[in-house]
């Protein structure tokens, strides 16, 4: 899985990359077809933005989260994508 990571109006620091790193490894735990992954991390005033787009083996995956705390933001944004992820597998295996 190849994850590109994009800082608007914020540095990105080997502490964050890391912690990306690390939340959508466990992504891939649940779904391994993940080719590629789009993250920006975004900062507007006092609002913390991360978002994501996930290229699937059968589709994308896109969501948005916001926080004060930028790690916050990571965390609430992966769970999202990983309700989306296994509905998306659900779906798959149905087929």
């Amino acid at each position: 899985m190849q994850i590109n990571l994009t800082g608007r109006h914020v540095e990105i620091t080997t502490a964050l990359r890391e912690y990306v790193d690390s939340k959508f490894a466990k992504l891939e735990r649940h779904f391994d077809h993940i080719n590629n992954v789009h993250v920006i991390l975004n900062v507007e005033k006092l609002k913390q933005i991360a978002e994501a787009k996930l290229h699937l083996n059968g589709g994308e995956v896109f969501a948005v989260s916001e926080d004060e705390n930028m790690y916050a933001a990571i965390d609430q944004l992966i769970d999202k994508l990983d309700r989306q992820v296994i509905k998306h597998k659900e779906k798959i295996s149905r087929h």
